[in-house]
């Protein structure tokens, strides 16, 4: 015999949707009321970014939110984007339990950076994702193919071991590319080892659970970088000097990285010049933002630059120019806006020099 919902003390489906939907619509007031008062094009942005979260979300606690049967996804991408992402990245992320093991397992490719991290996502709770776990290509053993299998467990394994605490939720795979036409992917696969058999079918309980994680997350996420862009403006005006690293490392960031975050601002017929010493290191890069801290639209326009794509002057520095006139060689195009964030990235760095910043007319 069926059992009615309202017997089981559950939402009806219908309040549940709606529900949802009034969570979401509670969070429009981020993006048009902050203290960095919006123009037009940064409203119309702003709101596109609650779509992004939202699309982001369902993919992390609906379609992939089950961490006994993982589905790899794209937090970050071209239309989607967290906390200053990466256009040299492909990140892919899964959902996962420090209550399970899994393995990773796959070819390297010809990627120059490649990297496996697990945390415990909090971005719903209090906007941090604290590591649990750390570790890439350099340290794993892969055969004389370039294969390799990474377990993740709590329990400490004899080699190509991926730590898990009791809190890890999300798994974040990082491949960083210094030139994507040339350069081969890694191909990853992952797998839940410690469970057998089929998920089971969706529930509406779980429904509900999962509809009322998404909108705690497009809040956290969208209030923790905006606080980021107002902590830029008043502390880091055109200027890219934020050498301490812990707001970024709680967030989530890269231990291989060295993040110089700033807020860039133009007047009329200003640009910026940015003048860095290169360090001994991986790699690095340098791109525009908009306010809301996703990299400018860098698949019709030229706002990044790395180690690779770089033109270097003849001392072995790099100027890099935000703006202004053309013809420089590392040009970037501001895509129509005046202000917004900017990072600079140390990665695998022994030393990280701070880039000088001029604000030039013509």
């Amino acid at each position: 015999m069926a059992v009615s919902i309202w017997r089981l003390n559950l939402a009806s489906p219908s309040d549940i949707w709606k529900t949802y939907c009034r969570a979401l619509e509670a969070h429009s007031d981020i993006i048009l009321n902050n203290s960095l008062k919006p123009d037009p094009l940064e409203q119309a942005e702003g709101l596109r970014y609650l779509t992004r979260l939202n699309r982001i979300a369902l993919e992390m606690f609906l379609e992939n939110g089950d961490p006994a049967f993982p589905g790899l996804y794209q937090a970050s991408h071209a239309t989607a984007k967290i906390g200053a992402d990466n256009p040299d990245n492909f990140y892919q992320n899964a959902t996962i339990s420090g209550d399970q093991v899994y393995r990773i397992s796959g070819h390297r490719g010809t990627v120059p950076i490649f990297s496996f991290a697990t945390k415990a996502n909090r971005y719903a709770v209090n906007g941090t994702m604290a590591s649990t776990g750390e570790i890439d290509i350099r340290n794993v053993d892969c055969d004389a193919e370039g294969n390799f299998e990474i377990i993740a467990s709590k329990a400490r394994q004899e080699s190509n071991w991926l730590p898990l605490e009791d809190d890890s939720s999300i798994l974040i795979i990082r491949q960083t590319f210094f030139d994507k036409n040339t350069e081969i992917p890694a191909q990853v696969k992952l797998e839940c080892i410690s469970e057998t058999g089929k998920p089971d079918p969706l529930s509406l309980s779980e429904l509900e659970t999962a509809l009322t994680s998404v909108p705690a997350f497009v809040a956290g996420t969208a209030k923790t970088f905006l606080h980021w862009a107002e902590t830029f403006r008043a502390n880091n005006f055109n200027a890219l000097n934020t050498h301490d690293q812990s707001m970024f490392i709680r967030a989530g960031g890269d231990p291989m990285i060295y993040y110089l975050h700033g807020w860039w601002e133009l007047g009329d017929r200003e640009y910026l010049k940015i003048t860095s010493e290169i360090p001994d290191g991986e790699g690095w890069n340098f791109q525009l933002e908009n306010m809301w801290l996703e990299s400018l639209d860098y698949r019709h326009h030229k706002i990044w630059v790395n180690n690779q794509s770089a033109h270097y002057n003849d001392d072995g520095t790099v100027t890099v120019q935000v703006g202004g006139p053309e013809g420089h060689p590392n040009r970037l195009e501001t895509c129509e806006h005046h202000r917004g964030a900017m990072l600079w990235r140390w990665t695998g760095a022994k030393t990280h020099p701070t880039p000088k910043v001029e604000i030039l007319k013509y």
